[in-house]
């Protein structure tokens, strides 16, 4: 389940919280609960928000796909370095087409939930949306546990360093299989329905109507697992030992252990990122999914604080796509050197700018070094 499949509520019926409403629209129960909100300026603000991660979200990632597949091309396939950016590369790939799918989700908010697209594209969109959704969340799991790995076990011959080469790639075709085995259900069961009313079309899904409830939590409950209870701990333990390994290390030198504390802070500000990113709209996914299950009695005012709570934390939760180039980019001096080579070293032979950055102390051959023998280059 996406975070765009709680649509909105009927526009008609301004003055009246629907509870109970089952995705296929066949049972609604009406109480009187006043709303305790602006719900055209939450929609308003939603889109705005939705259009600024667009921007920046497309422009970062967009950046960041095209540098590193440029520093592949230049670089030999053997590199380590090669290898180190596979799951940046596809990282970045995902967060894109997330950040692609955002004008059709915003167009949909702007007309109040109105859906003008049709079935076809009302399945794509958000097949295309839930599965780079689930890889860029999956592949920020195995690039922790990766980067554990290759501080605590370095490929110590070409067999080992072939070996693991195989193994990212093969890993990466597999989160590319799950996220798409994971977004199928609910995408499956997705249509255009026409509201009640017959004026509002809806992107919703319509599971079967004996056990509508049962599979609306069901799918809410896997979001939940595939989404955050498994991949948060994976993400935290290999981070915190990886914090651990760079710790016990023998210090060199001074300059070496502020890189080293660098690095812990780095470690810590993903695992920060990820956990207020995600947590809180997987927690207020799973009261709703509890508050369905009748497990948490449904008030006035918890409807009207989970309605809004989640539209808020589905738009704080897209900001990983504007925080995972900065994270995991542009705050890496190698990634910053492959920047400069895609721009300076192009445009500035005449300058003699080119000399002055290609000097012994950031050239090619020491940027491999230290991206294979100094670890705290996360």
């Amino acid at each position: 389940m996406s975070s765009f499949d709680l649509v909105e509520l009927l526009d008609t019926w301004e003055d009246l919280n629907l509870t109970g409403l089952l995705e296929n629209g066949t049972r609604v129960e009406m109480v009187g609960c006043p709303t305790a909100f602006d719900r055209s300026a939450l929609l308003h603000s939603m889109c705005i928000l939705y259009i600024f991660i667009f921007v920046v979200g497309l422009a970062a990632n967009g950046l960041v796909l095209w540098v590193n597949v440029r520093s592949q091309r230049t670089t030999s396939s053997s590199s380590p370095r090669h290898e180190t950016h596979l799951y940046i590369a596809h990282l970045a790939a995902a967060d894109l087409c997330v950040c692609v799918t955002l004008p059709v989700w915003v167009s949909s908010l702007a007309q109040h939930g109105h859906w003008p697209f049709g079935e076809v594209a009302c399945k794509l969109t958000h097949l295309l949306f839930s599965v780079n959704l689930f890889s860029s969340i999956f592949f920020l799991a195995c690039m922790s546990v990766d980067r554990y790995l290759s501080v605590t076990r370095p490929a110590d011959s070409e067999d080992g360093g072939r070996r693991r080469k195989l193994i990212r790639r093969s890993v990466c075709v597999g989160v590319w299989l799950l996220a798409l085995v994971a977004s199928l259900p609910d995408t499956y069961f997705l249509q255009a329905v026409r509201s009640s009313h017959g004026e509002v079309v809806l992107c919703r899904p319509v599971y079967p109507e004996e056990h509508s409830r049962e599979w609306m939590v069901g799918v809410q409950l896997s979001f939940i697992l595939l989404g955050f209870v498994l991949p948060f701990p994976v993400i935290a333990l290999a981070y915190a030992l990886l914090a651990q390994a760079l710790s016990s290390t023998s210090c060199s030198s001074s300059a070496m252990e502020q890189e080293r504390r660098v690095s812990r802070r780095v470690i810590l500000a993903y695992t920060v990122v990820f956990l207020g990113c995600w947590g809180p709209y997987h927690g207020v996914l799973l009261a709703d999914a509890l508050s369905l299950l009748g497990l948490v009695p449904l008030s006035c005012g918890l409807e009207n604080a989970l309605y809004v709570a989640l539209h808020l934390t589905q738009c704080l939760s897209l900001l990983h796509c504007c925080f995972n180039p900065i994270l995991y980019n542009f705050l890496n001096r190698n990634y910053r050197y492959d920047l400069m080579k895609a721009f300076i070293f192009k445009y500035s032979t005449r300058t003699g700018l080119t000399r002055l950055i290609e000097q012994p102390h950031i050239s090619e051959t020491e940027y491999s070094a230290v991206a294979v023998e100094n670890p705290p280059q996360i």
